[in-house]
């Protein structure tokens, strides 16, 4: 079923990793049920999701030495993760800008304030329409910063704003965000196995 959307899903795979490897992070954010997608992915991949994820080497030298063997079972229950952020879930941020400026711009504040140039942001939005992705994405093309839009299958208004749309192959809610959740996850196994042993 998402044969029709392989193209787009393979760039924005290369798009993720090519961001982890020049030392960027992923700016993630949706509405509603796409808000917790944005927060499902950013747990995915800031720890361990298909197979354990060492610790890095230097992390766990410096703990112990600094901190004996406090430190060394600290390092023990630690793991690798990849930087992301759910900007839909700062609540004081978004709430707090929302309430003195426009409420449709939160997230492309955040997109301002956070992203740079070796970051990825990846809007989630089943209509391609809705108007905080699309100022968030105006944002990160301003800044400079690779967009992915995750969307149904027109790609809405994201379509022209964004660097990579990946439009799942359905036009109703439930059925694009069911689409979703495959293709992020596909990523972080994909990524995972690249970036860590």
């Amino acid at each position: 079923q998402l044969e029709a959307c392989r193209e787009s899903f393979d760039e924005a795979f290369n798009a993720i990793l090519s961001c982890y490897k020049s030392g960027g992070k992923l700016l993630i954010a949706g509405n509603g049920g796409s808000a917790a997608d944005s927060d499902h992915f950013t747990g995915e991949l800031t720890k361990s999701f298909y197979f354990n994820r060492a610790l890095e080497p230097e992390l766990e030298k410096n703990l112990e030495s600094k901190f004996g063997e406090k430190g060394k079972e600290l390092a023990s229950h630690l793991e690798g993760g990849l930087p992301a952020i759910p900007l839909t879930l700062l609540n004081a941020a978004n709430t707090a800008f929302s309430n003195d400026m426009d409420p449709k711009a939160s997230i492309a504040q955040l997109v301002q304030v956070f992203g740079n140039k070796n970051d990825v942001f990846i809007g989630i939005t089943t209509s391609g329409n809705s108007d905080n992705i699309i100022k968030a994405l105006m944002v990160a093309k301003a800044k400079g910063i690779k967009s992915i839009t995750l969307t149904g299958k027109t790609g809405g208004k994201s379509w022209d704003l964004t660097d990579i749309c990946v439009c799942a192959p359905e036009t109703e809610t439930f059925k694009i965000q069911e689409l979703h959740l495959p293709i992020y996850h596909a990523w972080c196994l994909m990524v995972e196995s690249e970036l860590f042993e």
